[in-house]
């Protein structure tokens, strides 16, 4: 099969139709033996020091022959994409657009996926078929999300590992959806986990991922909720492809995100969140928004090249914990999250 790197979650039922393996260049870049050095690469090419470092990890990735075609999402994710494909272009890479629509409209995402599939030279009608033969996945990676926050049966880790890996089912969806059954299989003989801090992470997965989410479990709290890695699972059953892409929240505005957030945060009795932002990121900015809409103790965290966390790091994560277990355990409606929100979300 022909595999194609993406630079973020694109519909992978259309490149799956194509006879194309998918290959996430993030997850690429986060699970090399040496990320850093995929860095260097992109900083001795020309990439400047104050350029995001996931787009740098991807472009290292490219240069080592992980991919000799990448779709590049040119709307609704990374402001920097653009240019990182003309880049690929002039080192011989063949890097096609994608662009999600500027709003979550079913016919204009509808016209960007078939635009997507004649790219690749299959129809609609294919994609359609390998969306419905990727359903049963997708519902197997809804109740490894429940397990995580009603039952307590699932690490905050694992629910980012899996969700994250959602974005490509590891270049193989047929084997991930074998793994992730037995998986759950074994999830249930468990005994519940008894964090005494329940906490929602908001925003894109960390360059220092495995290393937070340990901290925070040996601090005796728990992530019961991953803002876009569950997006990336495609968390709302549909029945058309192009519904599909309309509810995945996150290549849209922050109204659609939010939208998603803040009953999720009452639903799972969150008790703080953690905001994440990549240096040098425009999504970095929401946290303005953010702020002004989650109406329960946050902490905004950045993250550049480091891949485990700093001591300052660790230190503003402590002192955030130790503040959620010195005051009362909050209670609140889907209203009280709502609330006071300029977006107009309130009961």
């Amino acid at each position: 099969m022909r595999t194609i790197g993406t630079t973020t979650t694109v519909p992978s039922e259309v490149l799956l139709a194509a006879g194309c393996t998918p290959v996430d260049l993030n997850n690429v870049f986060i699970n090399h033996a040496y990320p850093d050095s995929l860095v260097n690469a992109a900083e001795n090419a020309g990439f400047p020091q104050t350029c995001c470092t996931w787009i740098k990890g991807i472009f290292g990735a490219c240069m080592e022959g992980q991919a000799e075609e990448v779709i590049c999402v040119t709307t609704g994710d990374c402001s920097n994409t653009t240019m990182l494909m003309e880049v690929l272009r002039l080192k011989g890479i063949r890097a096609l657009p994608f662009a999600y629509p500027d709003r979550p409209d079913g016919r204009l995402v509808y016209r960007q996926l078939k635009a997507l599939a004649t790219q690749l030279d299959t129809t609609m009608q294919a994609a359609a078929r390998t969306h419905k033969a990727l359903a049963s996945c997708r519902r197997l990676l809804m109740e490894l999300d429940r397990l995580t926050w009603e039952e307590g049966l699932v690490s905050g880790w694992e629910n980012h590992l899996w969700l994250v890996s959602s974005s490509d089912f590891d270049g193989d969806a047929e084997d991930y959806q074998k793994r992730l059954r037995q998986f759950l299989l074994d999830c249930r003989k468990r005994h519940a986990h008894s964090e005494d801090i329940r906490l929602a992470y908001i925003g894109v997965p960390p360059i220092f991922a495995r290393d937070m989410y340990r901290f925070v479990e040996s601090q005796g709290a728990r992530i019961v909720f991953n803002e876009v890695q569950r997006q990336f699972s495609m968390p709302h059953p549909c029945k058309s492809l192009s519904r599909q892409y309309t509810t995945y929240t996150y290549p849209y505005s922050m109204k659609e995100r939010l939208e998603d957030i803040l009953p999720e945060l009452a639903r799972r009795q969150v008790d703080g969140v953690i905001h994440y932002v990549q240096a040098f990121c425009h999504r970095g900015i929401g946290d303005i928004i953010i702020r002004d809409a989650v109406k329960l103790p946050l902490l905004t965290i950045e993250g550049n090249h480091d891949f485990v966390l700093t001591p300052n790091l660790r230190t503003k994560m402590e002192a955030f914990l130790d503040m959620l277990r010195r005051g009362r355990r909050w209670s609140y409606k889907v209203g009280d999250c709502m609330k006071g929100s300029s977006y107009g979300f309130g009961a």
